[in-house]
């Protein structure tokens, strides 16, 4: 069954994930100021004069996401065409971070759709991605929410995501296990109801490319 969501649908999900009571800078540069403090690290020593102004400057670049909407990053770039083979971009850098810990999520996305009548540039499948990645998040969620991004967007015969990351709240602190990885598939339309279409879509991730 393939879910569809309408481009308008996708918008005011957007518009929900944004920050409901946006403070000031010199508010947040304040609160890194304080948990330096709590700490036990003097802020004001030279090292760290200025932490509180990168940390916010750092924050707001990786959660830029928040910021961005769907129509102004395809600026148009949806195509009518006549085909019906899959589209798939894999290996697309991925970096999030964990909305639990605030920590990093470093991995790689893998993203296909099959077309009915519509086709996507390719850069946006990636812009698409950095969009999601670049909020507070769970990896299952991002999984989920480039895909329904594009299933909305193309109305193709199915989209098919697979996010493979490592979370540093995993590997940092906690259980502490560098070297391993979470991956995240969200299967709609073909790609679920289809075993064969499924597996050419699994066996071409895995498949080392070769230019020559």
């Amino acid at each position: 069954m393939i879910l569809s969501i309408s481009p308008d649908d996708i918008r005011k999900q957007a518009i929900l994930t944004e920050p409901k009571a946006p403070v000031s800078d010199e508010e947040m540069r304040q609160a890194v100021r304080t948990l330096l403090l709590g700490l036990g690290e003097d802020p004001d020593r030279e090292g760290l004069r200025d932490t509180p102004k990168r940390v916010v400057k750092a924050l707001k670049f990786l959660t830029s996401g928040y910021n961005q909407s769907l129509d102004e990053l395809l600026n148009g770039a949806v195509f009518h065409e006549d085909t019906n083979e899959m589209v798939l971009v894999r290996d697309i850098d991925l970096f999030s971070s964990c909305e639990h810990h605030i920590l990093p999520i470093l991995g790689r996305a893998h993203v296909a759709y099959i077309p009915n009548g519509k086709v996507i540039g390719l850069s946006k499948i990636a812009r698409i991605c950095e969009m999601y990645g670049r909020r507070l998040q769970v990896q299952e969620r991002l999984t989920q929410q480039i895909a329904h991004a594009l299933q909305g967007l193309l109305q193709p015969q199915g989209v098919a995501v697979v996010v493979e990351a490592t979370h540093m709240c995993m590997v940092m602190r906690g259980v502490q296990k560098p070297g391993s990885w979470t991956v995240t598939s969200s299967m709609q339309g073909v790609f679920a109801e289809n075993v064969s279409t499924r597996q050419e879509f699994m066996a071409l991730i895995r498949h080392t490319p070769s230019l020559h």
